[in-house]
């Protein structure tokens, strides 16, 4: 169904135009917002969707295997001899309904099958990185799972090799920055992890930091302490996924055991005032994932999630799309379902812009030249 929603922009004398949403509901349940090229005009002309496709964006919490576009798995397949349990890229997509973390990660690990060879996560990663050069990403912090395609008997070089070129490829072609995060699977052993890590310290100059992922529930973060301790011995950067479906005791332990930098979602946080003062005392940045967040059932609809509450807080929050080949939406399609929900100002979404480069792991004079153009952009 298609509905009007009046506008207001700080600074922009309220219009009596509306912006047309289409809201697409599958189940009874709000599963993508979609704002159309339409809407109130901002000042020197344009719409909102022009406005966030022209903002700065950094993307931190982005899983390379979770950008494979069903006609892309298809192709490999095709080349790599891979049988899918699918007739078309149309029957893959009605397979994406789930109804928790766990429903989502069944069908994630079997699209990863069709990854073999390091050509195969070449092609993955310039994709994504196409995509994210049309939404104006500037700089990318790229999870990718390397025991997702060991356990298979991938060699980690081959895995390494094709995101490594593709990310120095998107440099020169695109002047898209970017490191690589090389993230544990949290329903595998912490020894597992450590040797998963060993495996990969003779690529250590190709990757930036260590991430955690997977299934959350009953998976504490410090059942990986002695791996965390390893990566920040070699001066890996920290981050974890904590507080999606996991509790707010979770992001606790990401902080104190995994002494994680960043907190990957983090939306429980909102359940424990106490975690609240120290995410904000702290200035720690929660990579949150809106569509994400819905299509796994974390929050029903995109008017009940807690972004709000989190910016209300004080919180560095950043928009993310997590998944985005399978949750409907790359992150201008985010930053657009989360400005309909909530109304946000054209200040709240250059905040939200700013805050994704305040909380990448970047020099500070990248920062403050990025910072520069985003004020100049809030002001145009």
């Amino acid at each position: 169904m298609s509905f009007f929603r009046r506008i207001e922009w700080k600074g922009v004398k309220k219009s009596d135009e509306f912006l047309p949403v289409v809201r697409h509901r599958l189940g009874g349940r709000l599963d993508l917002i979609r704002t159309q090229a339409g809407g109130v005009s901002l000042p020197g002309g344009g719409s909102v969707k022009d406005f966030i496709a022209r903002l700065p964006k950094a993307e931190l919490h982005l899983h390379i295997e979770g950008t494979l576009e069903p006609e892309l798995m298809f192709e490999m397949a095709s080349r790599n001899r891979v049988h899918l349990p699918y007739q078309s890229p149309e029957q893959v997509r009605k397979a994406y309904e789930f109804s928790d973390l766990q429903s989502f990660l069944d069908i994630y690990y079997q699209g990863t099958r069709v990854l073999l060879h390091d050509r195969d996560f070449y092609d993955l990663a310039w994709a994504y990185l196409k995509k994210a050069h049309e939404q104006n990403v500037r700089h990318a912090e790229v999870f990718f799972d390397p025991q997702a395609h060991t356990e298979r008997g991938i060699p980690i070089r081959a895995i390494i090799d094709g995101l490594d070129q593709a990310f120095q490829d998107g440099k020169r072609q695109f002047g898209i920055s970017s490191k690589l995060i090389l993230s544990f699977l949290r329903h595998l052993s912490g020894d597992h992890a450590m040797k998963t890590f060993q495996d990969a310290l003779p690529f250590r100059n190709r990757f930036a930091g260590v991430g955690l992922d997977s299934s959350e529930r009953d998976h504490p973060p410090e059942k990986f302490t002695s791996v965390f301790a390893r990566a920040r011995e070699e001066g890996l950067f920290v981050v974890a996924h904590a507080g999606e479906e996991g509790p707010p005791d979770y992001v606790w332990q990401a902080l104190d055991a995994l002494r994680a930098s960043r907190i990957d979602h983090g939306v429980r946080c909102i359940e424990d005032p106490a975690l609240v003062d120290r995410l904000r005392a702290e200035r720690v940045p929660l990579t949150v994932c809106p569509l994400s967040n819905v299509k796994l059932r974390v929050f029903d609809a995109i008017e009940n999630h807690n972004l709000r509450q989190l910016l209300s807080a004080g919180l560095c929050v950043t928009i993310n799309s997590d998944d985005p080949a399978y949750f409907g939406g790359y992150i201008n399609e985010n930053f657009l379902a989360v400005h309909e929900a909530f109304d946000l100002t054209k200040d709240e979404l250059c905040t939200l812009a700013r805050n994704s480069f305040e909380a990448a792991f970047l020099p500070d004079s990248e920062k403050t030249r990025i910072f520069d153009e985003l004020d100049e952009l809030a002001s145009s």
